[in-house]
C-alpha cells in the first residue's frame, strides 16, 4: 500500500540540456486528459549545460498548490541525483536510472533503466527522455496511445521521420516499464470527478501575462532578465493578434522610462524585470510618482543580493519594492499566490495604475511564475480596466487641485490643451515652482491618493476559521498553495489561516483579522527577516509570535510548513 494513495509524486532529475523539461512538457498533458489533478515545479542550476536540475510533478486526488519533499518516484539522468535528492527519498521510492552512471548508491529499491540504449535504437542519444516518458506511462499504468497521438500533434512540423524515432522512443521505454513486476508498480490516485472539461493548465508565467491581456496592455518594454522575462516572452509571442507594441531596451532604466513615456502618450504600459533590474529602475519609480503617470511594474522575485542565487527563488524583495524611488509618493503592491490570483491581480494592477495616476507593483518569484497547475475557465474574471483620460481645452492644468489628488489626465493631441509634465517640483500648469506653499500642497495632492488607496484594499483571503482559531497562520504571495495544504492536512480548529494578495496598503481590516493583538500570529516568508511580518507590526501593530522563514533559494514543502504550524499548535518551542 502507498503511504498517500491520494498523491503521488515524481521527480525527474538530469543535467541542463538532457530533456527534463521536454519530459514534464510531455506527460503533462498525458496525465491531464486522464482526468487527473496535476501541480508541477521546477528548480535549475544557472548553467548553460551541465549542473543537476529536477522538475516535480504531483498527481493529487484533489486541487492541489505546492511541492512536497517526499519523492515517490525517481528517474535520475545524472550521478548527481542521490546526493541533491536522498533527503526526499524513502524506503518505497521506486528509482529509474542507469546502473552504470548512478553512482556508489545503487540499491535495492533502484532498476537499471537503459535508457542511452532505447535512444539509439530510436535514432540517437536526443531521444532519451522520450523513452523515459515511456517507462513513467507504463509504470503508471497509462495507455501509451494517448503519448503517441500527442506526439504526432508535437513533432509533426519536423517531419514524419522525427515523428516515428520519437514513437519508437516511447515504445521502447514502455516496453520496459511494463515489465515490472505488479507489486513495484505505483497505484494513481482516482481520477478527479471534479475536474472540468474546461479547465485550463499553465504556468503563472502564463497567468500573469493572460491577465495583462485582459487588462488591455498595448505596450511593454523590459530589458530581459529572469525570471521575470518569461513575462516579456508571453506578451510578445501575442503582439499582433492584441497591438501590444514590444521593446526590449539597452538596460531597465531605459525601459522604465520608455514605459513612462508610452504612459504619457495614453498607452496601458508596463515593464517585468527582476530584484537587480528594479534596482535601476528606481529612479523611474520616483519619476512616475512625480509625474503622476501609471506604470505597472512586475518584479519576478529571485535570491539576492547582486546575483545571487539567479534561478532559485525568494521573497525578498517586498522591502525594495515598498521604499524604491527617493522622495514620498503613493503607490500599490500585489502578490498573487495562484493562478487565478495572478490573472485577477494583473488586472487590478492597470486598473489601479490608471485610476490613481500611480506606479504599480506585482510581486511574483520564480517558484509561482514556473509552477504549472489549472484553473476552471469559468473562474477566470475579465475586469473593467479603463484609462481615465480627458479630452482637454486650452485651459487644461494637468495638475489642478481636487478634493481626492486626482486631476483630470490628459494626453498630448487629445484636445487643445498643453499636456504639460515635469520632474521637478512644479504648480498646476506644470510649470517649475520654487514655492515652499506649493511644495506643501502639491506632496499633500500626490499623498491623498493613499486613503482612497487603503478603503479598496484587497481583504486578505481566509483559510479555515479565524474567529475560533487560537493561532493564525499568515502567507503572502506564492505560499498560498503550501499553507492551504499544511492546514488541512494539519485538521485543528485552533489554527487558521489569512493570505494576502495585495501587501501595499494593506487592508483597514487587517488588524481585526488578526485579532487585535488577542491571537498568536505566525508570518511564513521566504527570506531571511521577516519583511512581511516587519510591515504588518508597523501597520497594525501587531507582532508575530513566531516567523517561519526560509531564504535557501528553495520553496517551501508542505511538510516543512505542517510541521512548523503542528509545533506552534503544540506550544513547543522555535
Amino acid at each position: 500500500m502507498q503511504e498517500h494513495p491520494d498523491d503521488f509524486s515524481m521527480v525527474f532529475e538530469g543535467a541542463a540540456g538532457q530533456g527534463v523539461q521536454t519530459i514534464t512538457s510531455l506527460l503533462l498533458p498525458v496525465l491531464r486528459k486522464s482526468g487527473h489533478h496535476l501541480f508541477s515545479c521546477t528548480e535549475y542550476m544557472s548553467r548553460i549545460r551541465g549542473g543537476s536540475n529536477s522538475t516535480e510533478i504531483r498527481v493529487t486526488g484533489k486541487l492541489r498548490r505546492a511541492c512536497v519533499s517526499r519523492i515517490d518516484l525517481l528517474l535520475a539522468l545524472t550521478p548527481h541525483a542521490y546526493e541533491r535528492l536522498h533527503a526526499r527519498l524513502h524506503e518505497r521510492t521506486l528509482i529509474f536510472a542507469e546502473k552504470e552512471t548512478f553512482g556508489e548508491h545503487w540499491d535495492g529499491r533502484c532498476i537499471d533503466t537503459p535508457l542511452s540504449r532505447f535512444a539509439t535504437e530510436a535514432g540517437g542519444a536526443v531521444y532519451s527522455n522520450v523513452s523515459a516518458v515511456g517507462v513513467v506511462l507504463a509504470v503508471l499504468g497509462i495507455p501509451l496511445e494517448r503519448c503517441t497521438a500527442y506526439l504526432r500533434e508535437q513533432f509533426a512540423s519536423k517531419g514524419e521521420a522525427v515523428v516515428e524515432h520519437n514513437i519508437k522512443a516511447a515504445q521502447l521505454g514502455y516496453e520496459f516499464g511494463v515489465q515490472l513486476s505488479a507489486d513495484r508498480k505505483p497505484t494513481l490516485p482516482e481520477p478527479s470527478p471534479e475536474q472540468p472539461r474546461d479547465s485550463l493548465m499553465m504556468d503563472g508565467t502564463s497567468a500573469l501575462g493572460i491577465g495583462a491581456i485582459a487588462a488591455g496592455c498595448n505596450f511593454i518594454c523590459s530589458y530581459p532578465m529572469s525570471p521575470g522575462t518569461g513575462v516579456l516572452i508571453f506578451l510578445a509571442a501575442r503582439a499582433k493578434n492584441f497591438g501590444i507594441v514590444v521593446d526590449q531596451a539597452e538596460d531597465e532604466i531605459a525601459a522604465i522610462n520608455a514605459g513612462l513615456g508610452a504612459s504619457y502618450a495614453g498607452a496601458l504600459a508596463m515593464v517585468t524585470t527582476s530584484g537587480g533590474g528594479f534596482d535601476l529602475m528606481q529612479e523611474g519609480m520616483s519619476l512616475a510618482g512625480m509625474i503622476e503617470t501609471p506604470i505597472v511594474v512586475h518584479i519576478g522575485q529571485r535570491p539576492g543580493p547582486a546575483t545571487g542565487l539567479p534561478t532559485r527563488t525568494e521573497q525578498g524583495d517586498l522591502d525594495l519594492a515598498l521604499h524604491a524611488g527617493h522622495g514620498e509618493f503613493a503607490r500599490a503592491i500585489y502578490a498573487p499566490g495562484t493562478l487565478g490570483e495572478a490573472i485577477d491581480t494583473m488586472q487590478r494592477a492597470f486598473d489601479t495604475a490608471q485610476r490613481y495616476q500611480i506606479p504599480v507593483v506585482v510581486l511574483s518569484d520564480q517558484y509561482l511564475l514556473d509552477a504549472v497547475s489549472t484553473i476552471n475557465a469559468d473562474d477566470i474574471e475579465r475586469l473593467s480596466v479603463k484609462p481615465d483620460i480627458v479630452e482637454t481645452d486650452k485651459e487644461y492644468k494637468r495638475y489642478a487641485f481636487t478634493e481626492d489628488g486626482l486631476s483630470p489626465r490628459g494626453v498630448p493631441g487629445f484636445g487643445a490643451g498643453i499636456v504639460r509634465v515635469d520632474s521637478d517640483e512644479h504648480d498646476e500648469d506644470g510649470l517649475i515652482t520654487e514655492s515652499f506653499e506649493m511644495r506643501r500642497l502639491m506632496v499633500a495632492k500626490r499623498l491623498r491618493r493613499l486613503e482612497a488607496l487603503r478603503r479598496e484594499a484587497l481583504r486578505p483571503t481566509v483559510i479555515g476559521e479565524p474567529n475560533e482559531a487560537e493561532i493564525i497562520a499568515v502567507s503572502w504571495g506564492s505560499n498560498r498553495g503550501v499553507l492551504e495544504e499544511a492546514l488541512e492536512r494539519l485538521d485543528d480548529r485552533c489554527v487558521a489561516g489569512l493570505h494576502y494578495s495585495q501587501v501595499w496598503p494593506l487592508a483597514p481590516e487587517s488588524a481585526g483579522m488578526l485579532g487585535d493583538g488577542r491571537k498568536k500570529i505566525v508570518v511564513i516568508e521566504n527570506n531571511a527577516q521577516g519583511q512581511f511580518a516587519n510591515l504588518l507590526h508597523r501597520e497594525t501593530g501587531i507582532v508575530a509570535a513566531r516567523r517561519i522563514l526560509k531564504a535557501t533559494g528553495e520553496p517551501f514543502s508542505v511538510e516543512e510548513i505542517l510541521e512548523k504550524l503542528t509545533e506552534v499548535a503544540h506550544g513547543q518551542s522555535t
